[in-house]
């Protein structure tokens, strides 16, 4: 009668101390090396399994830490825009304070807002962050309930960048909701990386939810 490699297999899990009665078979029995040709003892072949699962771990807790580390730093630069926002004494300081923040603090060097709402302020019509929008981007902002990452903007959009609208290859597109206006928050890239559809978002919610706040207090 033979015995089949799944009864071995069946009876060592019924009887996990089989080995502890029989000691010297950990070293009688060898198993290939995994990373050679030697032969090894059965003893020898779990260390080995051991320490590659520790390694595993290690590597994990090694990138546990940079995405904390990644997190501060992000919550950190975040924490500068709201108390730079929340000393703007006017829109345009608003509006200077929150691209200068995206420049330099978030290396984002291209930017931009617009906003429309019921009541602007005097002179605002003839700030470009409150140029015409046509109904279609509106719509596009009705629908949007997360910003959206990727490498596509409707062309409109790209025109509020100037001349360097053509040479932006990714965009993120946030939504500016508050009580008396609505809005859109984009930033730009020529890096086609740098915004891409599969990333979190949670950050660029909470920078567009500070920029429409501090926005809305002047309207």
């Amino acid at each position: 009668m033979n015995i089949t490699p799944e009864q071995i297999s069946e009876f060592l899990r019924l009887n996990p101390d089989f080995f502890v009665g029989h000691p010297e078979m950990l070293t009688d029995i060898t198993v290939p090396h995994p990373y050679s040709n030697q032969a090894i003892s059965l003893g020898e072949r779990q260390v080995l399994a051991l320490r590659d699962k520790s390694r595993g771990l290690e590597m994990k807790l090694r990138e546990f830490i940079q995405f904390a580390e990644e997190n501060d730093a992000i919550g950190d630069k975040l924490h500068k825009v709201a108390l730079d926002l929340m000393h703007a004494r006017s829109l345009e300081a608003v509006l200077q304070s929150l691209a200068m923040n995206l420049s330099e603090n978030f290396s984002i060097p291209h930017s931009t807002i617009r906003v429309w709402a019921d009541q602007p302020p005097a002179g605002a019509l003839e700030m470009p962050e409150f140029g015409k929008v046509s109904a279609e981007i509106q719509v596009l902002m009705t629908g949007l309930m997360q910003p959206r990452c990727g490498p596509d903007a409707p062309d409109e959009i790209r025109a509020w960048f100037g001349p360097m609208g053509a040479n932006q290859k990714s965009f993120a597109i946030a939504p500016l909701r508050e009580e008396n206006l609505n809005g859109l928050l984009v930033l730009a890239s020529e890096d086609i990386k740098r915004f891409y559809p599969e990333m979190g978002t949670l950050y660029l919610t909470w920078l567009a939810e500070l920029s429409g706040a501090a926005i809305s207090r002047f309207l």
